[in-house]
Parts: structure tokens; C-alpha cells; sequence
């Protein structure tokens, strides 16, 4: 019964057109499909990729997630500064759309401009067809806040959201459906194998490699061969060659993962010599530590990437640092993320990456055992504790940078600018 539930579903895969750029052109009342836009930061070398182009600058040719310097000269167009708070609120209102016809159990938010929405139990409620109903929504965003979109229809989340990768930027109303006979029949043939979802250059190239260059040549193809290259997601790649998908948007709300983390990243804007690095790697080890205070968890270990600058074909240094017990005391932490920053990077080598993770966190239920010659430790920690509840608190009243530590104030530090910021862009706040 089960299975047969989930062979019957209908989802839609919305997706809002050039978003960032059509969010700029609606605040300007300016028609996206007809204005050339790209939002880049212009205080930015030209080496900067923009964000997001227009459609009418896509139809002159000009690629998504470009750099400035590669539009060619003879177009005139708009350059927008980011601005992703005004973008996260755009998201939220379409969000609120889909929230007057449809349960939040029935959407599932795939990033800021793409959603799936199971529509299976509405059709019936509001007497429309799955192309009526992506219709009806698709109008709402485009009367309401001025944003196009397009939309995948289809019987499992494979299936709609190749209909809407593939099939419905081809289709003169932009909606493409596809079922498993229809995607057999239309897109076993389809090249390059990289415009299917989670198919990459690597993927693509080894395939090729065993004379594989198609889905239908996957589906075709001896299993065994298919698990040799790719190991248990081999499994995934076959049920997707054939247009198969078990997994409903009920599965993956009642997901839990085993174990969490916490991480942080940023790339550089120019080459970092050695301890200019460490000073922004330990910026972002004490961010993670008030995130972890806020979010009341601790952790036992934290582990470092460094990229170096043009290492193309050169691994980063990495390194894990464990703790006695789980922490989130950044008088811990921070040190000991500074100490195996310089045990595993090089001093010679420019940097231009960095990330940070905290491993396997779990709640700070507030119990620890101790013995007799712990109680200094414990009202030390205590002390930190906090402390570190009085900065978060701070912040989340008067603003990120209300309070912070006197290493943000050197030259290459970069954690009051990304206190700015949203996801490493200009959130449009002053």
C-alpha cells in the first residue's frame, strides 16, 4: 500500500528565473525578460563572478555565474550590489504563496529560489490538473512580486526536477512534465549526461571511459560495472537512469541524521601569507563557538582545511584537534585550532581557503562528571559559559559587530565585514 502511495504521487518543482537579478529588476519596476542586469559587487575587481545575469542578457549569450570581465563590451547593462537580505524576504513571500493552497508538510524548500511542492491531495480540492495548478501559482508569483518562474511536473522528486532542469526551459509556457515512460522515450538519448541532477564532469567522464554516454546506456548496461565504479551510490545511478525514485517529501522531513556538525568557510580575496591566515582561522573558531553557545551544544573535536592559493593539483593541509571532554568554550578551542593550524600548514605557501568544522556536536544537558580536583576547571568554565551567553545575547540585540574581539581590529582580519554579510555577499543592511 505504501509503495503504491508513493508511485502515485504528482509533485511540482518551482523554480524563480535569474532570482537575485529579477528581484533587482522588480525593485527598479523594470521587466526582467527584457532588461540586462547583472548582480555583482561592484567594489570588486572585475574577476568577480556575478551572481545572477537576466534573462535578456542569457539570450545575448552571457553565461550565469560569470565573471564581470567576461561580458562582452558592446552590451550596456544594469550592475546590481548584492543584496540578500532583500532576497531572503522575496523568498519568504513566494513561500507564502504556496502556503495559502498547500500544507508546509507537503513543501520542501530546496534552496532560496527552488521548492518541491507535493500536490497529490489538492488537485481534487481546488478541481485543477497538475499543469492547471503550476499555472495558477506560477501567475500568482509573477502578479504578486514580479518574479518568473518555471516549473517541473512530474510522478517522483527525480522526475520533476529533471522535467524542470531539462525539459521545461525548452517549453514555450517554461512547465515540462515527465513521467518514467516519457522520460524513457524523450531523454534516454539526452546529451550531456552533466544536465542530469548529481551527474558532475567526473561522473560524466568515467562513464565514458566504459563506452557509457547516455541514461539509456546506464540502463542497459551490466549492474555490476555500475557498482565497481561507484560503489553503493551506484544503486542511486541505475534507479535514476530508469527514472526511479522511492524517497517522498514525508521521508525526508521524518530524516534524522546520525551524528551533526557545525562548519565555517570563506575564500579569501587574495593571497593570505601564514599568520594572516591563522588570524581569520581563529576569528572563525570563535564564531563557531558563540554559534555553538546559541544553539546550546558542545563538541570533542574540530577539524581544519587550508587551500593554498593556484593549488590545483595540490591536496590543502588538514588536521583534527580533539578534546578531553566536549566543550564549547572558545578559551579551548580557539588555541587549540591556532596550535594545529601551525603543526599541518605550510609557512611558505599563500592561502586562499579556509574551512573549519565542529565534529559530532551534542546538547549541553548541563551534567558533567567531576571529581574533587575539577572544581577550579568546572568554575572556570563556568565563567566562560557565561560570558559567552552575554556576547550572543549582545549580538542578537544590537547587531553582529556590537561586540568582538580586539584580533577583528587587525588588517587581515575579515570577521566584522562578514558580520555584513549573508552566505559571503552583501546582505543590503546598513
Amino acid at each position: 500500500m505504501a509503495e503504491q502511495e508513493k508511485k502515485s504521487r504528482i509533485y511540482l518543482c518551482i523554480d524563480l528565473k535569474s532570482f537575485y537579478a529579477s528581484v533587482e529588476c522588480a525593485e527598479r519596476g523594470l521587466d526582467p525578460m527584457t532588461t540586462n542586469l547583472v548582480v555583482a559587487d561592484p567594489t570588486r575587481s572585475d574577476k568577480t563572478i556575478c551572481l545572477a545575469v537576466s534573462p535578456s542578457l542569457k539570450k545575448l549569450g552571457v553565461k550565469n555565474r560569470c565573471r564581470v570581465f567576461e561580458i562582452p563590451k558592446n552590451i550596456k547593462y544594469i550592475i546590481a550590489p548584492p543584496r540578500m537580505m532583500k532576497y531572503i524576504e522575496y523568498s519568504a513571500a513566494i513561500y507564502a504563496i504556496y502556503l495559502r493552497y498547500i500544507s508546509p508538510d507537503d513543501i520542501q524548500v530546496y534552496s532560496i529560489d527552488e521548492s518541491f511542492l507535493d500536490i497529490t491531495d489538492y488537485l481534487e480540492k481546488y478541481k485543477l490538473t497538475p499543469k492547471q495548478m503550476a499555472v495558477m501559482l506560477m501567475g500568482k508569483i509573477t502578479d504578486e512580486l514580479g518574479i518568473r518562474a518555471t516549473c517541473g511536473i512530474g510522478t517522483n522528486l527525480y522526475l520533476t526536477k529533471i522535467a524542470l532542469d531539462i525539459t521545461a526551459k525548452h517549453a514555450p509556457d517554461f512547465i515540462g512534465y515527465l513521467d518514467e515512460e516519457k522520460y524513457r522515450e524523450t531523454l534516454w538519448d539526452h546529451t550531456p549526461l552533466t544536465d542530469f541532477w548529481r551527474i558532475g564532469g567526473g561522473t560524466e567522464r568515467r562513464l565514458a571511459e566504459h563506452g557509457i554516454f547516455t541514461m539509456g546506456d546506464i540502463a542497459n548496461s551490466d549492474e555490476e560495472l555500475i557498482y565497481k565504479l561507484f560503489g553503493i551510490d551506484g544503486e542511486l545511478l541505475i534507479d535514476h537512469a530508469w527514472g526511479r525514485e522511492p524517497v517522498t517529501i514525508k521521508d525526508i522531513k521524518a530524516y534524522r541524521p546520525k551524528t551533526n556538525c557545525l562548519s565555517s568557510g570563506q575564500v579569501l580575496m587574495r593571497d593570505y601569507e601564514f599568520f594572516e591566515a591563522q588570524i581569520v582561522l581563529k576569528e572563525m573558531a570563535d564564531s563557531l563557538c558563540l554559534d555553538m553557545t546559541a544553539k546550546n551544544v558542545i563538541t570533542r573535536s574540530v577539524t581544519i582545511y587550508v587551500g593554498y592559493s593556484n593549488a590545483l593539483h595540490e591536496a590543502g593541509a588538514k588536521g583534527t584537534v580533539s578534546f578531553e571532554t566536549e566543550t564549547n568554550d572558545s578559551g579551548i578551542i580557539v588555541p587549540a585550532v591556532a596550535e594545529l593550524y601551525e603543526k599541518v600548514v605550510s609557512r611558505d605557501k599563500p592561502v586562499r581557503r579556509l574551512n573549519i568544522t565542529v565534529n559530532n556536536i551534542v546538547e549541553d544537558d548541563g551534567f558533567k562528571a567531576l571529581t574533587l580536583f575539577d572544581a577550579e576547571t568546572s568554575e572556570r568554565e563556568k565563567k566562560a559559559k557565561n560570558l559567552q551567553q552575554a556576547v550572543v545575547d549582545i549580538k542578537n540585540k544590537y547587531g553582529k559587530n556590537a561586540v568582538f574581539k580586539g584580533m577583528s581590529l587587525q588588517e587581515s582580519a575579515t570577521q566584522r565585514e562578514r558580520n555584513t554579510q549573508i552566505g559571503g555577499h552583501r546582505s543590503g543592511e546598513q
